[in-house]
């Protein structure tokens, strides 16, 4: 848009240049125009842009042109990794092919296109998700203005234009956060709702690193440095189930600085869980998941740790009793018996073999949600539902099988409702900040650009580091003395081990391992 320059006694007029460089009115000799008036030299530059665009747009190529057949060639031509080529897919088969498919693109006006913003609000679509949709649209139009079938784009328009109120009315609700010691407690039920101490340790590792959900499941072991984490990869789960191995994303490639006490966490996870190459990939991967996969026969029902808390004997007690039954004591024996009978456990012919990797909905709503809210989800035709627990070990360990919650002697209450997995990625920015680590060094660990003079001017240094590193141990180890404050133990190995000390290698008799 041209624009009036004071110049002493007169006005000249500014106006843009096919270039980017801003040109000045001038009469036909070349020398610049003094207008009289502000009014005068703001009309002539205006007029002199309008006669630059003019001469600089394409000619529409017009026709029967369209969008749905357009979108064709469109989307055919795209060279993109599959996430973004399975987004793009998704909002033009579900939300802009269905309103401008059958189209000209020449006949596609903006009021068309805030109609059709205004009946997806009236859906309930978020406006995030509808201002996505449009930002496709806008990227269709764009390339077919470029390639010559309209002369402008209808879906461009300037922030805020046509809209009743600004951009608070279309904020989304506030992020759900917690704190470290929700991230430890977090932790601790995950791993009771998985049986294992892997969930245990995932769910630190994503608190206290702020990597993404594709990050973590795509963490390879040969990244874990002996002090140091690198970010090479991500597993990005497609529509039809397939995880994809490709970059993370925005190519957000980095090393993470780790503290020490994580690093050895990650490190002993490893060891002790000896992962071998998934079949998918050919990857040795850190994490993996924690049913069998949906191809496979799951195993449903009580397991052997249910009967060994109801009979009051270790798993391994119990075990021996089905394999080994000469090496239990005879009133042992019969109360395990008595324990199969009442919960109508039955033995698996074959030990059932975890899936490679978890599944990001799986996850979420049968791990993380009930761990951090205590509820189960609704699941037809099953309303939400608390989570049951025997309240013996503190924190609880869930009931499993049939009578649940005729046998539960507790339920959970809510460590951080509404929190997400995604959500401990924004806890961790929280903390960074409460820590005063600087916006450099925060964008270097989340895998953020930051383009701007500030950014390009600041740099991480070692001391910014070492002040990073001692702020999340220091939280660390305030969030295990308040745990340890509530109960000095915990059903959870790994995190008894730190109640109790590394030193301590014994596990208690109400270990969850081998569920």
């Amino acid at each position: 848009m041209g624009y009036a320059e004071k110049r002493g006694t007169y006005w000249r007029a500014r106006y843009k240049l096919p270039d980017g460089r801003y040109g000045t009115v001038t009469d036909e000799s070349g020398a610049g125009i003094r207008f009289r008036t502000k009014r005068a030299a703001e009309q002539a530059a205006n007029d002199a842009e309008a006669r630059v665009r003019e001469a600089n747009q394409r000619p529409s190529l017009g026709g029967p042109m369209l969008f749905g057949t357009y979108v064709d060639t469109w989307f055919a031509r795209l060279d993109l990794a599959p996430s973004t080529m399975q987004n793009y897919r998704r909002h033009l088969e579900d939300h802009l092919l269905p309103a401008f498919g059958e189209r000209n693109l020449a006949d596609i006006t903006d009021a068309d296109i805030a109609v059709w913003e205004q009946r997806e609000r009236a859906v309930g679509y978020a406006a995030s998700s509808i201002r996505t949709w449009r930002g496709t649209l806008h990227l269709v139009l764009a390339d077919a203005q470029e390639d010559g079938w309209i002369a402008a784009n209808p879906a461009a328009r300037r922030a805020n234009r046509g809209k009743r109120a600004g951009r608070s009315r279309d904020r989304g609700p506030e992020k759900a956060i917690t704190a470290a010691l929700g991230v430890l407690l977090i932790a601790e039920r995950a791993a009771l709702m998985s049986g294992r101490d892997d969930e245990f340790v995932q769910v630190v590792w994503t608190g206290f690193s702020g990597s993404r959900w594709g990050e973590v499941i795509g963490l390879e072991t040969q990244f874990v440095r002996p002090a140091a984490v690198r970010i090479e990869w991500q597993l990005y789960e497609l529509d039809s189930g397939e995880l994809v191995k490709c970059p993370p994303k925005d190519d957000s490639y980095r090393t993470l600085a780790v503290p020490g006490w994580l690093l050895s966490m990650l490190r002993e996870h490893i060891t002790r869980k000896a992962p071998k190459p998934c079949a998918c990939h050919g990857f040795t991967y850190v994490f993996d998941g924690h049913r069998p996969p949906n191809t496979s026969a799951r195993r449903v029902g009580p397991k052997l740790a249910d009967v060994a808390r109801l009979a009051g004997v270790s798993i391994g007690t119990a075990s021996d009793f089905l394999h080994h039954p000469g090496r239990v004591a005879a009133g042992t024996q019969e109360r395990i018996t008595a324990a199969i009978a009442e919960l109508g456990y039955t033995r698996a012919v074959e030990p059932a073999t975890t899936a490679a990797h978890h599944r990001r909905s799986g996850f979420a709503t049968w791990v993380f949600q009930p761990a951090a809210t205590g509820r189960f989800p609704a699941k037809a035709p099953r309303p939400a539902r608390p989570v049951p627990i025997l309240s013996d070990p503190w924190p609880g360990v869930p009931v499993r099988g049939r009578g649940g919650m005729d046998r539960a002697t507790a339920c959970w209450l809510p460590i951080a409702p509404d929190l997400t997995p995604h959500g401990l990625r924004h806890s961790y920015k929280t903390m960074m900040v409460e820590m005063g680590i600087p916006a450099v060094l925060m964008d270097t660990q989340l895998g953020h650009m930051d383009g701007s003079i500030q950014g390009r001017y600041s740099h991480v240094t070692a001391e910014m580091t070492a002040r990073l590193l001692e702020g999340l141990t220091a939280r660390w180890q305030e969030a295990l003395e308040a745990r340890r404050r509530m109960h000095p133990r915990s059903p959870v190995r790994v995190l008894d081990r730190l109640l109790r000390g590394s030193g301590q290698d014994r596990l208690p008799e109400f270990s969850q391992e081998g569920q």
